[in-house]
């Protein structure tokens, strides 16, 4: 018999249970469908949950690619560089975007008491802005760990009378910004009774405004942290410290107050791990570790050159940056520490010009006139080209360029000794942080007799990249954030202090 005959005829006895019991089949239809219907059901539901919007922020964050950060447009926070945005919140906050594989987008508020407001109010995810861990903000926001410490400062014109504590200062003498740490601490002190105070607040005003104004000798006295007045007093060199407040104070990022602590704690993982590595250490050094290097004088005299001097060389450099590739203001910079800018700087070692070249470096450079401004620039801005290409390949900047300009000053094998004994030290030799501590070492017999080059004085090429580290940022706020006013203004600086 054909099988497939079979198949279509032979009735075995469930397939007649089936067609006897109609009511039955009906039933295992109805439960069949129902099945399907539930599985629809929890694959719809599925995708639902799949589909729903994270809950916590951090979630939310990494999904739609984008950490909106509040920063502050001062040169300890966020600033025009030579490159574009840069400045140390600047660059933690990109590094903890990185971390978060997200975009970063800044939002740059007017002042301290609106970062506080966007930040309080959830208009961004977080304020990066060198702000200060107060109690009373801390009714406003929740701060991540602390990542620096600052002193708040009494600051007041060099030259005119010092106060030497909170009770000389008078009425109407002392200004700060509203809405700042300062202000706080100032009504702290006079509600617990340490002093009688009184002061008045600026509600448009910025600290670099008071700061200035002090400066200016248009007001008297202005509070600022340790580290604006370092950085600020590059520019308003009259702006001096007067007197410490208090016990030094932290710096955090700033959150929405909120139940969902995903986004702090992980800003705080982000922190502690830097801090555990070192990353930390190096940021601090790389924005902060230069800036008390020039004093009052330094000061002054830098930008008497920068209105007598450098117009007339500008041009030059400008042209050695185009050949060359190098910033402009670095290789002024550069010349600047070398011979302040004169054409007939010589040395007792027989270097001379305005990039104080060597005979024979000039030879090489085909200079053959060291006194001439051009042929100077450009030749010493070829050499720094030469040295540059020496450095390994895997330093990345800013390291290269520190390393660069240590090798341009004392010679490329004594940076290659510094850097041998910061290996031999457990440091690293890629780093500009760890052969700096181990320069100045090749001045000492017990360790240049251990390496190739031998004696080098080597405490000078550290003072050399830290001297040009700050005239090549203020050079380069001077052609970015600078105008016609702030450059009259900072000429007559250079006229002699009158004591009152």
């Amino acid at each position: 018999m054909d099988g497939n005959l079979s198949l279509n005829n032979e009735q075995t006895p469930d397939n007649r249970r089936e067609r006897m019991n109609p009511s039955k089949a009906n039933r295992d239809r109805i439960l069949a469908l129902f099945a399907a219907g539930l599985q629809l059901a929890g694959l719809f539901g599925l995708s639902i949950v799949l589909d729903r919007e994270p809950r916590s922020v951090l979630e939310q964050i990494v999904k739609g690619g984008v950490l909106v950060v509040a920063v502050r447009d001062t040169p300890s926070a966020y600033f025009d560089g030579a490159n574009g945005p840069d400045g140390f919140e600047y660059t933690l906050a990109r590094r903890f975007a990185d971390a978060l594989n997200v975009e970063v987008r800044y939002v740059i508020p007017e002042n301290i008491e609106d970062i506080l407001d966007a930040t309080s109010r959830a208009a961004v995810h977080l304020a990066a802005a060198s702000l200060s861990h107060t109690t009373e903000r801390e009714l406003l926001v929740d701060f991540s760990v602390p990542y620096r410490y600052v002193t708040e400062q009494v600051v007041y014109r060099r030259g005119s009378r010092r106060p030497r504590g909170l009770d000389e200062i008078e009425p109407g003498d002392l200004y700060v910004v509203s809405g700042s740490s300062h202000d706080e601490t100032l009504l702290s002190l006079r509600q617990d009774g340490t002093a009688a105070l009184s002061w008045r607040t600026e509600d448009d005003s910025s600290i670099e405004d008071l700061l200035a104004a002090v400066d200016r000798g248009k007001i008297r006295l202005t509070m600022a942290n340790s580290i604006d007045l370092a950085l600020y007093r590059r520019i308003y060199a009259r702006a001096a410290k007067a007197f410490e407040i208090g016990d030094p104070k932290p710096i955090a990022w700033a959150f929405p107050k909120s139940a969902d602590r995903s986004l702090p704690e992980a800003a705080d993982r982000f922190l502690q791990s830097l801090e555990e590595n070192g990353e930390l250490d190096r940021l601090r050094a790389r924005y902060f570790g230069h800036t008390g290097r020039l004093n009052f004088v330094d000061v002054r005299e830098f930008w008497r050159n920068v209105r007598d001097r450098l117009p007339t060389l500008r041009p030059f450099f400008e042209l050695a940056g185009k050949e060359t590739g190098i910033d402009w203001r670095l290789l002024a910079a550069i010349g600047y520490q070398e011979s302040h800018w004169q054409a007939d700087a010589v040395s007792p070692t027989g270097v001379r010009g305005i990039m104080m070249l060597t005979q024979n470096t000039a030879e090489q450079m085909g200079v053959t006139d060291r006194s001439d401004p051009k042929q100077s620039i450009l030749g010493g801005a070829q050499y720094l080209l030469v040295v540059e290409r020496k450095i390994p390949e895997r330093i990345a900047e800013p390291n290269r360029l520190w390393l660069t300009l240590a090798g341009y000053n004392v010679g490329f094998g004594h940076l290659e000794d510094a850097r041998v004994l910061t290996q031999r030290d457990g440091g690293n030799p890629d780093l500009w942080l760890d052969v700096k501590q181990r320069l100045p070492l090749l001045s000492k017999k017990e360790f240049y007799k251990t390496v190739r080059h031998g004696f080098a004085r080597g405490r000078e090429p550290v003072d050399y990249v830290e001297n040009i580290r700050n005239y090549f940022e203020l050079l380069v706020w001077f052609t970015t954030a600078g105008n016609e006013k702030t450059q009259q203004r900072l000429a007559a600086n250079t006229a002699p202090l009158s004591v009152n």
